[in-house]
């Protein structure tokens, strides 16, 4: 509530209103307005931590040798390697990491016993040049109870995956 006194100001004896205040209301209101604001942005942040997708809070482990879960994700990239490199093929894997439904493979195709595949002999000849070897690397998804490769690069010459928005989908700790 404001009450209006006059009062006379002694230069030229000018008339205005004063307003009388209550400070401590005024302050204590737009504490409370900017208060509740705070805490209505707080509670958002909350829910939007709360409700995102958690796949970059799944633990991500390395598929121990001989396992199902090993042999199920390098049979799912044994298709795509054979169809660029010629059958048969087996895979030295330098990384292999899988969680939360996805899988991350690197791996050096080569012939059954450890014979190097002649990449004048495959899909690749003319790129040979410009490519970084056989060196295979391979996005999985876990979906219709299998693994499906997602993406792929064979013989990238940088790291393909960095920046990538399918590569912000995927749990921390899955690529190298």
């Amino acid at each position: 509530m404001t009450d209006f006194h006059l009062q006379t100001f002694p230069p030229g004896g000018q008339i205005l209103p004063k307003r009388k205040l209550v400070e401590s209301n005024s302050e204590q209101g737009r504490f409370l307005y900017v208060f509740q604001r705070f805490v209505s942005a707080l509670l958002y942040a909350a829910c939007l931590l709360i409700l995102t997708p958690a796949a970059h809070a799944q633990p991500v482990q390395e598929p121990a040798r001989g396992t199902a879960e090993r042999s199920a994700i390098l049979n799912a990239v044994r298709p795509l390697a054979e169809a660029h490199f010629g059958a048969p093929v087996e895979f030295v894997v330098s990384w292999l990491r899988a969680g939360g439904g996805w899988a991350f493979a690197g791996v050096a195709p080569q012939r059954p016993g450890g014979a190097p595949i002649d990449l004048r002999n495959t899909v690749y000849a003319s790129e040979a040049d410009y490519m970084d070897g056989l060196q295979t690397y391979v996005l999985l998804r876990y979906q219709y109870d299998r693994w499906n490769v997602v993406d792929f690069a064979v013989g990238p010459t940088d790291v393909f995956w960095h920046g990538h928005p399918l590569y912000r989908q995927v749990p921390l700790g899955l690529t190298p």
